[in-house]
């Protein structure tokens, strides 16, 4: 298997997220003692999750002695996890998320604790670590256990219409709470696996929820809906439950933000599920409280006996809204609703005790509909089901919304541009566990060792939209493109096949940068890396990759590529000491900029040409290997995330402040 050579860890928090603090210490309450305080530079988020990972460890809901199942609980916690590990590339995250999965799945891929034959939607949720973890180790294990999941919906009971069932006891039922079970993971796996055929399908999920749950005259979406109206909860005539629940909605809205970013670009569903998020988003915001910026129980009915502001709910809107925001899925406007509904959090059912513990209050526990006793979907049924503190789905919730409001703060930099990244120089394939021949190696979608999932996630983080170009540039298809990226380009020891760089091509981008594209060349070393073809490019800009071998590392003696930078200097706004492996070197005319040299190779440089600029780089160091913190082996002080955070966040102010 081809390794890769360089990159950069990330243990980063501390430096990426400085501008969190002052956020975070807004909402601590009441004293602290002076032993807590250095705790309160490390973000919400984390924090959180440092406690998640105390009170449940390895992802253990149950009390001692009972066994852990598989279930959804976890699954929701996870996915906040999940976000949490994005964020700061701290191998905590990952190693909880992973052991907690490792403890119920065996080697062979079985999962002893579930049932297919239940068909409960409920069970799908976990199966989004399942494909994160295949994504990332490429082992069968976890391929083998999801498809066991995505068995169940290929034979999921449905509806007339093709509407799941939320369980098999439960016949003709749709609930809102299964749209956030099913869907993301259906889409993944589609996105993953190379399945169109199963957008269709998901999509009808959505649509026929938005049809016949939706309240015409608030546009919020009751519970439930019996396509067979005969439940004594359901409305005889529409089979619509009478109540509209906040979590359900919030279920909802947040599994329109997930699935949606798996959608092919052309696909029509695409459209449709922006259309449902778009116009629900509307009706969420209209019942936000506008004292405390929250959500009620029972969203529409604020002022009725016994109702209050639900936690899980309002952790889920402001995620949702939040996400979708910095997606380009809902307007700018939504932000301020997302920032109340957050300051609400903070002050309304977050508690902090003395020795800095966070509680997270008010979060019901459990509600559904039908069954044994019967549940009647009554008003006084949804107001009065208990509510407890530190629930794990409004843990889960709590991570996700607070690591979305945690990058709101870097959206509006590089909002409505988008980084289109080649896939025809560098076109490595090799299969995947279905057998498929895919794309890797510098890849967006990539999340292994060789991928650049988290390189990709840190553009997105700015507001950047990600694309893939996989034909030669032309001026067609960087024309919506601001920021083009080529990296690592095939030579004939990596590809049969390579696509050389031309003079045709050449003469499009330089045109393009002429008239203000940003163009970032990540070259590598001689032996991994066609650098003679690039130079048709790249000396266009007085930027001269060397046919060389630099830094080279010689097994894991990670010294050998320490590049140490003292002081803050651009692109970098810390002092940091990252890693790169095997690089080339770079020769400089034209005018053209150092931007990072050790021991007199320069490393980065930059040359302005026209309206543009073009930014080169000695090694593709943004790899997943090195900079999403699981490097077992790779010293701390490296700090690599948080210098691909400053680079990008540098690349996307000299694209806006450049004359």
């Amino acid at each position: 298997m081809l390794q890769p050579k360089s990159s950069l860890l990330g243990r980063a928090w501390r430096r990426t997220y400085r501008g969190s603090i002052s956020m975070f210490l807004g909402f601590v309450i009441g004293a602290a003692s002076a032993q807590a305080a250095p705790v309160r530079t490390i973000p919400l988020s984390q924090r959180i999750a440092n406690q998640t990972m105390q009170r449940w460890p390895e992802g253990r809901l149950q009390p001692q002695g009972h066994p852990e199942r598989w279930n959804y609980d976890l699954g929701v916690l996870l996915d906040g996890m999940d976000a949490t590990w994005y964020n700061t590339a701290n191998k905590r995250d990952y190693r909880y998320i992973q052991n907690s999965i490792d403890a119920l799945v065996t080697p062979s891929g079985a999962i002893p604790t579930y049932k297919a034959s239940t068909y409960k939607l409920d069970n799908i949720l976990l199966g989004r670590q399942l494909l994160l973890l295949y994504r990332v180790t490429r082992n069968q294990r976890y391929y083998k256990a999801a498809e066991r999941l995505r068995a169940q919906l290929a034979s999921q009971p449905t509806n007339s219409l093709g509407g799941f069932w939320h369980k098999k006891i439960y016949p003709n039922q749709m609930w809102l709470d299964g749209l956030y079970m099913a869907e993301p993971f259906y889409a993944e796996y589609a996105s993953v696996f190379h399945q169109p055929q199963d957008f269709p399908i998901i999509t009808r999920q959505f649509v026929l929820m938005d049809e016949h749950a939706r309240d015409p005259e608030t546009g919020l979406l009751y519970h439930a809906w019996d396509a067979s109206h005969k439940q004594a909860w359901a409305n005889p005539a529409t089979g619509d439950s009478h109540i509209v629940w906040g979590r359900g909605m919030g279920w909802y809205m947040m599994a329109l933000v997930d699935t949606i970013p798996y959608y092919p670009a052309h696909d029509p569903g695409r459209a449709e599920l922006l259309s449902i998020l778009r116009r629900t988003a509307k009706a969420v915001v209209r019942v936000q409280d506008p004292k405390s910026g929250l959500w009620y129980q029972v969203l529409n009915q604020p002022n009725a006996p016994g109702n209050y502001l639900e936690s899980s709910a309002s952790c889920m809107f402001t995620y949702a809204l939040a996400k979708g925001v910095r997606l380009g899925y809902l307007p700018a406007s939504y932000e301020k609703n997302a920032e109340r509904a957050w300051q609400g959090i903070r002050t309304h059912f977050l508690k902090v005790a003395p020795d800095g513990a966070i509680t997270l209050t008010s979060t019901v526990k459990s509600i559904g509909l039908g069954g044994k006793p019967y549940r009647d979907g009554s008003y006084r049924y949804y107001v009065s089901a208990p509510v407890q503190s530190n629930d794990p789905r409004g843990i889960g919730a709590l991570l996700l919304a607070a690591n979305e409001m945690e990058l709101r703060k870097d959206i509006c930099l590089g909002r409505g541009d988008t980084a289109l990244l080649d896939g025809w120089y560098n076109s490595q394939k090799r299969p995947n566990a279905a057998g498929q021949s895919v794309e890797f190696h510098y890849k967006w979608n990539d999340y292994s060792n060789e991928g650049y999932s988290i390189f990709g996630h840190i553009f997105r983080t700015y507001g950047v939209a990600t694309q893939t170009l996989d034909t030669a540039p032309t001026a067609k298809a960087l024309r919506h493109a601001q920021i083009y990226i080529i990296v690592s380009p095939d030579n004939l020891a990596r590809n049969p096949h390579p696509h050389y760089m031309g003079k045709q091509a050449a003469d499009v981008i330089t045109k393009w940068v002429r008239s203000g594209g940003t163009l970032l060349i990540l070259e590598n070393d001689k032996a991994n890396a066609d650098i003679p073809h690039m130079d048709i490019l790249a000396d266009r800009f007085g930027l001269h990759f060397n046919n060389v071998l630099a830094h080279h590392v010689v097994d894991e003696k990670f010294s050998m590529g320490r590049i140490d930078v003292a002081h803050p200097q651009p692109p970098f706004t810390h002092p940091q000491v990252l890693f790169m492996k095997d690089t080339s070197s770079l020769a400089l005319s034209k005018g053209a900029r150092p931007l990072l040299t050790s021991h007199g190779v320069v490393l980065m440089a930059w040359a302005k040409y026209g309206k543009g600029f073009v930014v080169a780089i000695t090694d593709p160091w943004l790899y997943n290997e090195y900079t999403d913190g699981r490097k077992p082996k790779m010293p701390a002080i490296y700090n690599n995330f948080a210098g691909g955070r400053e680079f990008v966040r540098w690349l996307l102010e000299q694209r806006h402040n450049h004359p």
